[in-house]
């Protein structure tokens, strides 16, 4: 499968609906205990992309955008609007948002990753397709000069260094995100007078792994 790095319409996903899921593999014993598993290490997305259509325009561009992709056939790029940066919602972006690594001597690259943390629990989510131009990183809690410093593959998600941080330093990073997705239908049925009537389509849209 090819990856389109291009994102769906931002204004047609705001007001979309979606979020992660997990996959919870559950065996009720005989004494009525249970025994609970997941086979995925990560969470994976889903929104519907329909919500957010709100002009027969809009649904002009869906199809483009659909047409584009041949379907299910190639992923792009998707802005959750309800988690799209490494700080807090209502935060500034900032270069110690997330520690992402620690310098060994020899290490130049590093994974953009962000972690969420509840009742002392935490979870790293490796962040793969971060906005270009929207990347700051931090080296022991000083600000980092962009293609002087290090560099940053918005393909990926890697952060690679001039010079490798020394033995112990904290390596941080701040950034907006976009999530790898694709379209989870080959069909998108439209009915204009349903439309105008408020009956929305549902266009399912699925994160990918990469």
């Amino acid at each position: 499968m090819a990856f389109h790095e291009i994102r769906f319409p931002a204004n047609l996903s705001f007001g979309s609906i979606g979020g992660p899921e997990r996959r919870t593999e559950i065996v009720t014993l005989s004494n009525g205990y249970e025994e609970r598993n997941s086979p995925w290490a990560h969470s994976r997305r889903r929104y519907d992309a329909g919500v957010g259509l709100r002009s027969l325009d809009d649904v002009e561009a869906l199809i483009a955008f659909f047409e584009a992709r041949q379907g299910q056939l190639h992923g792009f790029r998707w802005k959750d609007w309800a988690d799209y940066k490494s700080c807090a919602a209502s935060g500034v972006v900032g270069f110690e948002d997330q520690r992402i690594g620690t310098g060994d001597g020899v290490t130049t690259a590093f994974q953009l990753v962000k972690t969420y943390v509840s009742g002392g629990v935490s979870y790293v989510r490796p962040i793969a397709k971060p906005v270009a131009g929207s990347v700051q990183v931090g080296l022991q809690g000083d600000h980092q000069a962009e293609a002087v410093q290090f560099g940053v593959d918005p393909a990926t998600g890697l952060v690679t260094f001039a010079e490798a941080p020394p033995p112990g330093a904290r390596v941080t990073a701040g950034f907006e995100f976009d999530v790898p997705v694709r379209f989870d239908t080959d069909r998108i049925q439209v009915s204009v007078a349903s439309f105008q009537a408020g009956d929305l389509p549902q266009v399912p849209v699925i994160e990918v792994r990469l």
